[in-house]
């Protein structure tokens, strides 16, 4: 009977460790993917929100500024999202590789990806700016949900599911 409290208390003590730990590693890696943003992203990740909305052949990436009256962020976010728009429709996606390292879900199936397979247009909205991701491969649109979920999951508060967002006065993608 002693032999079965002590094996219950272990388990129990283990169970207990167990979330606090994934938590610690979780808050651990949330902070390496802010610094390394910090170094390829010219606007503040804290002053920003990115908004990731899966769609049937893709979906859209659209960073805001949190102050909506912050010309300079909305000014950075929308060169920054220009110059992505340009390396990711050549095969570069060497800027998320630095942020989340290079095994993060569903990049290597968008770096392998031909050209012309994946369409990625870029648009001005109110606060910020806008990439647009189609694509009529199955395989490619799956891989950008997969990149959409780690990014969500690595910008923790500044970035969300955008069929989730409720911020009053901003539209849905493709609302505009």
């Amino acid at each position: 009977m002693k032999a079965f409290t002590l094996l219950t208390t272990a388990m129990v003590i283990a169970g207990l460790n167990t979330p606090l730990q994934a938590l610690a590693a979780d808050a651990g890696r949330k902070a390496e993917v802010a610094q390394r943003g910090a170094e390829v992203m010219p606007f503040s990740l804290q002053s920003t929100t990115h908004l990731f909305t899966k769609s049937a052949n893709g979906g859209s990436q659209r960073v805001i500024a949190k102050n909506l009256s912050d010309e300079v962020q909305i000014r950075l976010i929308r060169t920054h999202l220009r110059e992505i728009q340009a390396e990711f429709q050549h095969g570069d996606f060497s800027a998320p590789d630095r942020i989340h390292g290079a095994d993060m879900p569903g990049l290597s199936q968008l770096r392998a990806a031909k050209p012309g397979q994946i369409s990625i247009a870029y648009r001005d909205v109110d606060g910020g700016g806008e990439l647009v991701f189609r694509s009529a491969s199955g395989k490619l649109v799956s891989a950008l949900h997969a990149w959409f979920d780690a990014q969500i999951s690595d910008h923790g508060a500044d970035a969300m599911d955008g069929h989730m967002a409720h911020h009053p006065g901003m539209a849905q993608p493709g609302s505009e």
